[in-house]
């Protein structure tokens, strides 16, 4: 079937969702971790409810509910569309400047001083050549991840309601709180959310379709150092800087994000901050192998042990918390529910790409509590950085997937 959608119209939603600064923080006991959030949730109730879609709501736990009726007697399956509503903190998302690039020609993009998106640098932008482009100004993310999902989700029903002679079932949609931070489904309303399988929009390139994920834990290493004077240390200090270093060092080298592809695990130094008294470091870990993930674990509690043998008893902690599961599991029963998202890219010519996620979606969760959640692309590419774009046909592109999904 051929859709007649507005690109420019997609485009408009897009960047209003992009302005509202929704950046998740982790320091945050709160869910949601940040009040845009709440601003972005009560912006889409206002939206969904214009629309004329049904029981439009936002949870106390800042998770927006809707649903599109069936609007035919046949027997269809409950389809749920979800995405997440915040985006990641690594970069800033104040005052998201959303710029179009009208066909772009191939030339660097100077979007500000140091910040220059370029094939050299990029070379997967070549297949985007003549195509509309959006990036932000250079200073900020963009915000695709996730809120293309979302425009494509509220797009793909505002055509169904305007198309009524397109039959399909009941459809629920979920836009969700705090993934970026590993809370996303903390608080969702899983009871009240009765779709027969889901699918999550938060995909990255044209054409991805995933169901496995990594295998996660985070880790959180404190360094016990003590503190004395330059000038009187010897035999004395214990710098808790050095035994960060050695730890970093002490890691698997080729193990990490910056070395590793496909199916390959790493390990991750995310943050460090203190001095020669006290340093605390927060890791990741992920494999799509729980038992090499295991392994990962078990390294670093033996690295610990080994630098308190080395430095005294309580001079590094190490503790970890498992955070999600590869999907694969889950999903691979009901492995239909993946045919019938590749059918769908294909009846919109797209030749789909299984490729493993090198992270987690909202959906690894959510497929372990029994809501299995394949993950569909967005087309945006280059994720929680000043270098995100989003080719404008790309999430055209995203929108007829689902409307191709949920039609019957």
């Amino acid at each position: 079937m051929k859709y007649e959608l507005n690109a420019e119209h997609l485009v408009k939603r897009f960047t209003a969702y992009a302005k509202i600064n929704t950046a998740s923080d982790e320091r945050s006991a709160q869910l949601p971790s940040s009040e845009g959030q709440w601003q972005l949730a009560e912006h889409l109730k206002n939206e969904l409810t214009e629309l004329g879609l049904a029981n439009v709501q936002v949870t106390d736990k800042c998770y927006v509910l809707a649903e599109l009726p069936a609007n035919t007697e046949e027997v269809a399956p409950v389809i749920g569309l979800i995405a997440h509503m915040d985006t990641s903190s690594e970069a800033s998302g104040e005052n998201v400047q959303v710029t179009m690039h009208k066909a772009w020609d191939g030339s660097d993009m100077h979007l500000a001083p140091g910040c220059v998106l370029s094939v050299k640098e990029f070379p997967e932008m070549a297949a985007y050549r003549g195509q509309d482009i959006l990036t932000a100004g250079g200073t900020t993310l963009l915000g695709a991840d996730d809120k293309a999902g979302i425009t494509a989700i509220v797009s793909a029903c505002e055509y169904l309601l305007q198309h009524p002679e397109i039959k399909h079932g009941k459809v629920l949609l979920a836009f969700t709180p705090d993934e970026e931070i590993g809370r996303g489904t903390d608080g969702f309303p899983l009871a009240d959310f009765k779709a027969d399988f889901a699918y999550t929009v938060d995909g990255g390139a044209l054409g991805e379709l995933n169901y496995e994920t990594f295998n996660a834990c985070n880790a959180k290493i404190i360094f016990n150092g003590v503190s004395v004077h330059p000038g009187s240390a010897k035999n004395k200090m214990r710098n808790a800087v050095t035994m960060a270093a050695e730890w970093q060092l002490a890691l698997p080298q080729g193990e990490k994000p910056e070395y590793t592809d496909g199916y390959e695990g790493f390990y991750h130094c995310l943050r460090i901050e203190g001095g020669t008294d006290r340093v605390e470091l927060d890791m990741i870990l992920r494999d799509h192998d729980k038992n090499i993930l295991a392994k990962r674990k078990q390294l670093l509690l033996d690295l610990a042990a080994f630098m308190n043998n080395k430095y005294g008893a309580g001079s590094v902690e190490c503790s970890l918390q498992d955070m999600y599961c590869n999907m694969k599991e889950y999903i691979t029963p009901v492995f239909e529910i993946v045919e019938r998202a590749e059918n769908a890219m294909r009846e919109a010519g797209i030749e789909p790409q299984l490729v493993p996620v090198r992270g987690g979606t909202d959906g690894s969760r959510l497929s372990e509590m029994g809501l299995p959640c394949p993950n569909i692309f967005t087309g945006g590419h280059n994720f929680h950085g000043r270098y995100e774009y989003l080719p404008v046909p790309s999430l055209v592109k995203c929108t007829e997937v689902l409307l191709n999904i949920v039609k019957l």
